[in-house]
């Protein structure tokens, strides 16, 4: 969870407030919200899949990530009255902005890791 009081973000509201890069920053920062919001667009819309597919993020680190990028608006949350409940993710229309994006650095990466060994999940494109 971020501090409102620390000098940590002191520093980042002021950046926030005269750099839009700050801004992007600030709400996609983290080793796992981009990969993440990847995948929840790819169709890895469930806690479940997206531990199978990141099986070394630990179940506190993507709970907390999933909360930080519903509460900035990143992703939706749905939980559907089921037993077992289920909860689904869905990337938000402002995240929709970022996919362009985030297929340049994709098509980028496949340049730096040609071999494209990455783990596999059935009918989801990398």
């Amino acid at each position: 969870m971020r501090k409102d009081n620390s000098t940590n973000a002191e520093n980042n509201a002021f950046l926030k407030s005269i750099c839009p890069m700050q801004t992007a920053m600030n709400q996609l920062s983290g080793k796992w919200k981009i990969l993440l919001l990847w995948y929840i667009h790819l169709g890895l819309n469930r806690f479940g899949l997206i531990r199978q597919r990141l099986p070394t993020l630990t179940t506190k680190m993507l709970s907390q990530q999933l909360r930080e990028m519903e509460q900035d608006g990143l992703i939706t949350r749905t939980i559907y009255p089921e037993m077992p409940p289920r909860v689904e993710y869905a990337i938000t229309e402002k995240t929709r902005a970022l996919i362009p994006i985030f297929e340049q650095l994709n098509a980028w990466g496949k340049t730096e890791k040609p071999d494209n060994s990455c783990y596999r999940v059935k009918n989801v494109e990398q």
